[in-house]
């Protein structure tokens, strides 16, 4: 059975995983909600809403800047939630990325990574907003490659094959080193599992115990994980008790 310190690299997916992208998006969602009076929107609603037009324009304009995206996304929610929104709010949206904070055991679970494996980003959203969040993230990244860098958005097979290529060409690592840790079973684990990868799941929605899929579009069928942790901090203290 494999453990954990059995891996070199961790690759992580930052947002939902390190930040707390579905508190983000909500609190960047508020100008539009409000401006709505009694609109009747819930968190779940606007969570919901917001998978559903982030994996299509993901799907529809692969080669867009993640900014742009959110922007098309904020107007696509607007539009079907039956809110009225203007040129102005649609790009705010879009600008929220640096505002999304980190999840609290995010930068101490990450410290503690760094003295055993190398850790790599692969993200869907573009360098500059990611370089926002990285001040609260607590480490230095040893690579750091996004959809700006790729042309395309998770779960494209793209991405993973970027992502594995560059971690044999930067570090000469192989695919038996990597430890794919995410909280997206959309975006990473079905992937993940597409191209061979052990993973971790940061299950931080509970999911796995009947959760809400909350700002992530639903798959058919559930991937495989080789690890389940609920946060940052219980994959850290396991790493830890296995001698890390």
């Amino acid at each position: 059975m494999a453990r954990l310190t059995d891996y070199r690299v961790l690759t992580f997916d930052c947002y939902g995983t390190l930040i707390d992208w579905e508190t983000g998006i909500w609190d960047a969602l508020q100008p539009l909600i409000m401006g709505g009076g009694n609109s009747g929107v819930t968190r779940e609603s606007a969570l919901a809403a917001f998978a559903k037009w982030e994996a299509h324009h993901e799907h529809a304009s692969p080669g867009l800047r993640y900014p742009d995206l959110l922007t098309k996304v904020h107007r696509s929610m607007a539009e079907s939630l039956g809110l009225e929104t203007s040129g102005a709010l649609d790009q705010a949206f879009g600008a929220s990325v640096p505002l999304w904070p980190a999840f609290a055991d995010t930068a101490d679970a990450l410290r503690v990574l760094k003295r055993r494996y190398r850790l790599v980003i692969l993200s869907n959203v573009h360098r500059e907003g990611f370089a926002a969040s990285n001040r609260k993230l607590g480490v230095a990244f040893d690579a750091v490659y996004t959809a700006e860098d790729i042309g395309s958005y998770k779960p494209s097979d793209a991405n993973f094959e970027y992502l594995l290529a560059h971690l044999k060409s930067d570090f000469g690592l192989d695919k038996s080193d990597v430890l794919h840790t995410a909280q997206s079973l959309r975006h990473d684990h079905a992937p993940a599992n597409r191209f061979g990868l052990a993973n971790a799941w940061i299950d931080r929605q509970r999911l796995s115990e009947g959760g809400s899929w909350g700002a992530t579009e639903k798959v058919e069928n559930m991937p495989t994980t080789a690890f389940i942790f609920f946060s940052m901090a219980e994959m850290a203290a396991a790493v830890e008790a296995e001698g890390g």
